[in-house]
C-alpha cells in the first residue's frame, strides 16, 4: 500500500509529489496525458516572481527533471475512479487498481469547446487549443482566435508574431485578460479583434478548415476566411472520477478548506481543479504544498 497517490502531474501535482516524496513516504504519482499540465499549452510565463519571462515548455521540463532525480515513480495511467474506504483509499485507472492511505488530486482542467458545427470533425485538423504545440504550422497564414481571456490574447499575440494574420472573436465588448497583455496584442499590425461576436459555424473543405461564420452583436453574419482557429473559452475540470463523492461544486470543481483537505479525511486538492479565485503557476506550486503538508499530518494521524 502506498501513503500516497498525487493523481495528475502538473505543476500542483509535481509540487505536491516532491513534497512528499522528500518527506520520505512512499508515494507515486499518476498522469494520462502528457506531463507538465496546462505549461505544455503555452508560450512564455512573465508573471513568476524572480524572472522576468521564460519558457512554460521549459519550466515543465525542469519540473519533471526534478521528479526523477528524486526518483518519483509516474505511473502514466488515466484514473477512472477514486474510492473512500475510510482509512485506506483505492485508484482505479485503465491498467489497474492502487491502494494508499492518502491521495492528492491535481487533474486540473480541459479546454472547453463550443460546440458548432463541424467543430468535432475539424478537432485537430484545422482547430486547436494549443498555439505553442501548433502554431508553426500556420507560419505566414491566416489564424483565429476564439476568446478574450489571457489564454486567448497570450496566445494570440505569440500566434502574431510568425502568422500573417490573427483575428480575435470575442464574445463581450471587451478583453478581459491583463492590462498589459491586451496592450501588446492589439498594438500588433496583423491582429484585428471582433467585439460582440459569436462563432455560428466552421466552414470546411475535402482537406479541412478553411474559415468560420460568425454573428455580430446586431445580427448579421458573415465569413472569415481562416487557415486554422485556435479556442481559448474556458475549462472544465478533470473530476468526472470522483463526483460520485459529493466533493465538488456544480460546476465540477473540487471543495476544499484553506489546508486543501475536502471533505473526506485522506482526499485532498490542489491546483487548478479546485474551486478558487486564481488559477496560475504560481498558486498552483503553492496548493501542492499545501496539500502535502496536510496529507503528512493525515498520515501522522492515522498512527
Amino acid at each position: 500500500m502506498y501513503d500516497v497517490l498525487v493523481i495528475g502531474a502538473g505543476p500542483a501535482g509535481v509540487a505536491a509529489s516532491i513534497y512528499t516524496k522528500r518527506a520520505n513516504l512512499n508515494i507515486a504519482v499518476f498522469e494520462g496525458n502528457v506531463p507538465g499540465g496546462q505549461l505544455v499549452n503555452y508560450s512564455e510565463i512573465e508573471n513568476y516572481p524572480g524572472v522576468t519571462s521564460f519558457s512554460s515548455i521549459e519550466l515543465a521540463t525542469d519540473m519533471i527533471e526534478h521528479m526523477n532525480k528524486l526518483e518519483i515513480e509516474v505511473k502514466y495511467e488515466r484514473v477512472t475512479k477514486l474510492e473512500d474506504h475510510g482509512t485506506h483509499k483505492t485508484v482505479v485507472t485503465d491498467f489497474g487498481t492502487y491502494d494508499t492511505k492518502a491521495v492528492i488530486i491535481a487533474t486540473g482542467n480541459i479546454p472547453r469547446r463550443l460546440g458548432v458545427e463541424n467543430e468535432e470533425q475539424l478537432a485537430y485538423n484545422g482547430i486547436s487549443w494549443c498555439a505553442i504545440c501548433d502554431g508553426p504550422i500556420y507560419r505566414d497564414k491566416d489564424v483565429i482566435v476564439v476568446g478574450g481571456g489571457n489564454s486567448a490574447v497570450e496566445e494570440g499575440y505569440y500566434l502574431s508574431t510568425f502568422a500573417k494574420s490573427v483575428t480575435v472573436v470575442q464574445n463581450l465588448n471587451r478583453l478581459t485578460a491583463e492590462a498589459k497583455a491586451n496592450e501588446k496584442l492589439i498594438a500588433q499590425p496583423n491582429v484585428t479583434v471582433y467585439y460582440e461576436t459569436l462563432i455560428e459555424k466552421f466552414l470546411k473543405d475535402d482537406k479541412g478548415l478553411t474559415g468560420v461564420v460568425v454573428k455580430d452583436k446586431e445580427g448579421k453574419t458573415f465569413d472569415i476566411q481562416a487557415d486554422g482557429v485556435f479556442e481559448y473559452v474556458g475549462m472544465i475540470p478533470v473530476t468526472d472520477f470522483v463526483k460520485h463523492l459529493g466533493i465538488t461544486t456544480n460546476y465540477g470543481y473540487i471543495t476544499v478548506n484553506e489546508k486543501m483537505e475536502t471533505k473526506i479525511p485522506g482526499i485532498l486538492s490542489c491546483g487548478d481543479v479546485n474551486d478558487k479565485q486564481i488559477r496560475q503557476v504560481v498558486t498552483a506550486v503553492g496548493d501542492g504544498a499545501v496539500a502535502a503538508q496536510n496529507a503528512l499530518k493525515y498520515l501522522e494521524s492515522l498512527n
